[in-house]
């Protein structure tokens, strides 16, 4: 049997509930006997590495921020939740401006999944200060100090919104800080986003690949969106390894996979920090101005239902007239 959901979700079917969910969890019997894996959510990280970034690549990755939390609403899995940034960084300020700006001009979308308004509710309840953005106000975004977890890291809200924690430094010591956050303080291990100029990357040489090695989850995504290797159908998709029936965490086991490799730890994602033009002129494989799943973009139903047909069989002449739209998103 394989469970998707939340991890309340997850063990009210397998242990029960109430007072005979405790007794089978002290007794080790499940309800179910049958081999079960997961695939759950989490509080997911978007660790911004501070850097002296360009207007344009402030405005492009806040409006990839806002597609993380607002993609299907921000009924996701893997939606991005907690935006962790240099409390040193100049551009801080300029950086979350740009966040609530493209958070609050995306399209509207109903809060169709079931408890979403309670929830939205019970995170501006938490946090009196939390900010509510879009037309009518229903996406919120709460900025909280370093220090003990707190509620936005601790609760996954499938619901649309974004926390931001600051963690203090620059370069090295900023990026080890927020894996540790990461690692310590967020609850889930299903994915984990990173945004770095490649610059930056660059100079910090092999201490990024011990930082990203240090991230305790199933995939990681270094300047494009976890979601994109839930869509892999190639990759191992799933939290990192260690998950039990009595403590699941974002889940047992994996999906996808489809190359079936065995013992897979963890899926690394690598994208551009740059959109086209931009991104060739600096040296980055990237020939599109605006990546068709984001929530700005402006041919995403087109382009979707033209790449769907093309995946079908029934029309590869599509394929053209979907990187044409794509590239007009």
């Amino acid at each position: 049997m394989h469970i998707t959901g939340s991890v309340t979700s997850h063990d009210a079917i397998v242990w029960g509930t109430g007072e005979e969910a405790a007794r089978r969890k002290r007794a080790g019997t499940p309800l179910l006997e049958k081999p079960i894996t997961s695939e759950l959510g989490g509080a997911s990280p978007i660790i911004v590495v501070p850097g002296p970034w360009t207007a344009s690549e402030l405005a492009f990755q806040a409006e990839h921020v806002a597609t993380m939390r607002l993609h299907n609403g921000g009924y996701n899995c893997i939606a991005g939740q907690v935006l962790v940034v240099s409390a040193d960084w100049p551009q801080r300020g300029a950086f979350l401006d740009a966040v609530r700006a493209a958070i609050a001009s995306a399209p509207p979308r109903p809060a169709w999944y079931p408890g979403s308004d309670a929830r939205t509710a019970a995170a501006v309840a938490a946090y009196p200060d939390a900010e509510r953005l879009g037309p009518d106000g229903g996406r919120v975004l709460v900025e909280v100090g370093a220090g003990d977890p707190h509620a936005i890291e601790t609760t996954e809200c499938f619901a649309p919104v974004l926390g931001v924690v600051d963690v203090p430094g620059t370069g090295q010591a900023f990026l080890d800080a927020a894996v540790r956050l990461a690692n310590d303080d967020l609850v889930g291990t299903l994915g984990a986003n990173v945004l770095i100029r490649p610059e930056d990357r660059s100079a910090l040489g092999a201490g990024f690949g011990r930082a990203i090695a240090a991230l305790r989850y199933g995939t990681i995504a270094i300047n494009a969106w976890t979601g994109l290797g839930f869509l892999l159908a190639a990759t191992p998709w799933g939290a990192f390894p260690g998950g039990t029936l009595a403590d699941a965490g974002s889940g047992i086991g994996v999906v996808h996979n489809a190359l079936l490799i065995d013992g897979a730890e963890r899926t690394v994602l690598h994208g551009p920090f740059r959109p086209f033009p931009a991104s060739v002129l600096r040296g980055e494989r990237a020939l599109s101005p605006r990546p068709p799943w984001f929530v700005t973009a402006r041919t995403a139903a087109t382009t979707g239902r033209l790449l769907t047909a093309f995946a079908g069989g029934r029309a590869p002449w599509l394929l053209p007239a979907a990187l044409a739209s794509a590239f007009r998103a």
